[in-house]
C-alpha cells in the first residue's frame, strides 16, 4: 500500500492531523509518546520498558517519564510480568485504544481533504 505525495502534500497532511488532534479533546501527546502508544498497540505484545526503549533509540528513564505521563491520562498501564518479576509489561488500556482509534479517524479524514484538492 504505496501512496505517493509530494514533500509539500507529506506537510500539509502532518500540518491538518495535528492541527485536528489540537483543536480535539484528546489528550495533547508529545511525538515520543505517540511512538510509544503506536508501538505498544500496533506491534505485539509483550512490551518492556527494555525493547521500547531499544526500538527508540532512546533511555530507559525517557521511557519511564512517558509511561508515566501516559498512564495518568489512562492510555497505557504497567504490570509486573508474572514470569520474570525484573520485568515491567507495557499494557494497552481501553481508554488507549479508542484514543487510536479517533486519531485514525483524523488522520483518514485529512488524507480524504488532501485527496480533493
Amino acid at each position: 500500500m504505496g501512496v505517493e505525495l509530494s514533500t509539500r502534500q507529506g506537510l500539509d497532511l502532518w500540518r491538518s492531523v495535528l492541527s485536528a488532534s489540537v483543536i480535539s479533546n484528546a489528550p495533547d501527546l508529545t511525538n515520543r509518546q505517540m511512538a510509544i502508544l503506536l508501538i505498544v498497540y500496533l506491534d505485539p505484545p509483550p512490551h518492556t520498558v527494555r525493547s521500547l526503549a531499544g526500538e527508540l533509540q532512546v533511555s530507559k528513564p525517557v521511557i519511564t517519564r512517558a509511561l508515566d505521563s501516559m498512564g495518568r491520562m489512562g492510555l497505557t498501564r504497567r504490570q509486573r510480568d508474572e514470569k520474570d518479576r525484573r520485568n515491567v509489561l507495557v499494557m494497552r488500556t481501553v481508554k488507549g485504544a479508542v484514543f487510536l482509534s479517533e486519531y485514525a479517524e483524523i488522520v483518514i479524514a485529512a488524507a480524504n481533504l488532501l485527496d480533493e484538492e
